[in-house]
């Protein structure tokens, strides 16, 4: 039985982060996000909120898989730091509506995201693989990010 409360744990810690990265994005999504001139592969908006459910849950599930097979301060310090960097992007992207800024951010955030899978791999794999979709998505970001700064 505590296995089920360490799953529900780990899966509720970054969907508690996107909580947090959401107040600053509702507000701006209809208003100031839909001004800014965007590239041709921008996603439609409906896109985000099914992508980003299902990278927290793998989020949550990685988390998981790190606590049962080792409590180790440097991978829990890492997941958390780049967890705090994913809400921190919303606020800089869609709070302050700086694009430049959330782009240095968002560089920082995936080189964290890099060193926690590579930190998870050595304790689980699958920790590390249920990451990978995640990094690849903060890849596109970064791509679009900076391609909406260049726009704007």
């Amino acid at each position: 039985m505590k296995k089920i409360y360490k799953l529900i744990i780990s899966i509720l810690i970054p969907f508690l982060a996107s909580i947090i990265g959401g107040l600053f994005t509702a507000n701006s999504v209809s208003t100031w996000y839909i001004t800014l001139n965007k590239p041709t592969f921008n996603p439609p908006n409906w896109i985000f909120g099914p992508v980003w459910t299902i990278l927290y849950l793998l989020m949550g599930i990685s988390l998981y898989l790190i606590w049962i097979n080792k409590k180790d301060k440097k991978a829990f310090t890492l997941f958390g730091t780049q967890l705090a960097l994913n809400a921190l992007w919303s606020t800089l992207f869609f709070g302050l509506k700086n694009p430049l800024l959330a782009f240095i951010e968002i560089i920082i955030l995936w080189i964290l995201i890099l060193l926690t899978i590579i930190k998870f791999y050595k304790i689980n794999k699958n920790a590390a693989y249920l990451l990978i979709p995640y990094l690849l998505w903060v890849t596109f970001a970064s791509i679009l990010n900076f391609a909406i700064f260049l726009l704007n």
